[in-house]
């Protein structure tokens, strides 16, 4: 195996991240409510970048930077700060880095986004790209055309998708799971894509279409069936306070695709993703919440529950020796 390929690449909008949380309620119309904690992190794709270069893999991420403010703090964190690999994106004059302001409140959060679409498309970036052992892609309506020409260079593509404003949901999209290796949609899409009723008939559906499908259920956890192996499994959330959910998904699918370039099996894939997840939602905005192998080794180490220390005991021989040093989060206030 070429040790120089990318362990990960990654290509999608990136965004300056302000999130907000402590809310009581959602804002109405005429009305100021004060929260009382914000953080600002790098957002979108940088999201996928972090957490996957957290868990130690080599990430390459193509993407567009503005040449403002936001646009040079993103960089800065990417490259400087978690040494993602940025030499497939490009800084583009006069365009503005999109902006998003994050409502975090209960479990969930409300998104308000200002920009615009970037003056490079995702194959100008990718041209042809770089043989990698995974990509993390977001499944898009119109087919990207790296997206083929990664899976015939050997890259494993590993692929989520979002909300459709249109409420269609064309099963169209799902044609582009031949390319896949593996597919992780939450519950509402899966179920809404497949025309289910129900989280494991998705996952039916689902594993018709690619090798390994996973169904993400928020507090309720989430199922995976893996055909390459024969494997399934269904594993709860951890029960935590959740302060900011922004990025939640983006974390679970690059841990699980780090368990799965370890070799692991799928149950323990899933309860890794699933506890990366569940760490990342009790600290401010989706990047920087990220908990790499620091933050796993430390819950690790602190963990006094009996049964998540049996559930858990595959972690005791998974984590690093050297767990790396202290992740870095948002800048937030109040400290």
């Amino acid at each position: 195996m070429d040790d120089d390929r990318p362990d990960v690449l990654l290509t999608g909008l990136l965004f300056y991240d302000l999130v907000l949380t402590g809310l009581g309620k959602p804002p109405t119309p005429g009305e100021e409510i004060w929260t009382d904690g914000m953080g600002s992190s790098p957002g979108g794709i940088a999201n996928l970048a972090v957490a996957a270069a957290r868990f130690g893999l080599k990430t390459s991420l193509a993407t567009v930077f503005g040449d403002d403010y936001y646009g040079a703090y993103c960089r800065g964190v990417l490259a400087d700060q978690e040494g993602v690999d940025l030499s497939l994106s490009r800084t583009a004059d006069g365009w503005h880095t999109p902006v998003t302001v994050s409502l975090a409140y209960g479990h969930d959060r409300a998104l308000v986004t200002h920009g615009q679409e970037p003056p490079y498309s995702q194959d100008a970036l990718m041209g042809d790209p770089p043989e990698a052992r995974t990509a993390l892609v977001h499944l898009e309506a119109e087919p990207r055309g790296w997206l083929g020409k990664a899976a015939a260079n050997g890259t494993q593509i590993y692929a989520d998708v979002g909300w459709d404003p249109t409420q269609q949901w064309s099963r169209d999209l799902l044609d582009q799971l031949s390319l896949c290796h593996a597919f992780l949609p939450n519950e509402a899409e899966a179920m809404a894509y497949t025309r289910t009723d129900s989280a494991l008939a998705a996952l039916g559906t689902l594993t018709e279409l690619v090798p390994v499908a996973v169904v993400t259920r928020g507090g309720d956890g989430a199922v995976a069936v893996d055909q390459t192996t024969g494997e399934y499994a269904d594993v709860p959330a951890l029960d935590v306070d959740v302060l900011d959910a922004t990025g939640a998904g983006d974390v679970f699918g690059a841990s699980f695709v780090a368990a799965s370039l370890g070799g692991w099996p799928l149950q323990e894939r899933l309860r890794f993703a699933v506890l990366a997840a569940g760490l990342s939602v009790q600290r401010h905005s989706g990047a920087l919440a990220a908990p790499g192998w620091y933050g796993v080794d430390r819950w690790w180490r602190t963990l006094d529950d009996p049964e998540l220390r049996r559930t858990y005991g595959f972690l005791a021989d998974r984590i690093p020796a050297d767990p790396g040093p202290p992740t870095r989060g948002a800048p937030v206030t109040p400290q």
